[in-house]
């Protein structure tokens, strides 16, 4: 077991929630909605963005974060920590936390199974994908 491996109840909860939010684009355009609520300086960093685009990246980087959970390699997850480093997109690293906070209450509003338990495993599965993305910085 990888040290990044988690629980497969937790994994498996987190994948079938993400199939469910994942049945419509408005999921992942209210996520956007609500992390550039987050502040100012995160809505300027989107402002000259392709957000259809960036809606389609975000759908599959979940994913690898997701599949990191499950054992998979870090690979995708170390260039997207590159590409958004300081000498990237210079993605401060406080706004992961916020960036998680988002994307659990966009899941809260489009799936129907949501739960305080399902939230918290949201949390615990995405957090070791997201710190090694941050941790690029």
């Amino acid at each position: 077991m990888n040290m990044h491996t988690l629980p497969a109840a937790d994994t498996d909860a987190v994948f079938q929630s993400y199939g469910r939010c994942c049945r419509t684009d408005a999921f992942f355009a209210d996520f956007y909605d609500l992390f550039m609520s987050k502040s100012e300086t995160i809505r300027a960093v989107f402002q000259n963005t392709d957000m259809p685009e960036q809606r389609r990246l975000l759908r599959a980087g979940v994913m690898w974060l997701i599949m990191y959970a499950r054992g998979a390699s870090g690979g995708k997850l170390r260039d997207l920590g590159r590409t958004h480093n300081r000498d990237g997109y210079n993605i401060n690293p406080a706004w992961y936390g916020q960036w998680l906070d988002a994307l659990v209450e966009a899941v809260a509003r489009h799936d129907k199974q949501y739960s305080d338990e399902l939230g918290a495993q949201w949390r615990r599965v995405l957090t070791p994908g997201v710190d090694l993305i941050r941790d690029a910085y």
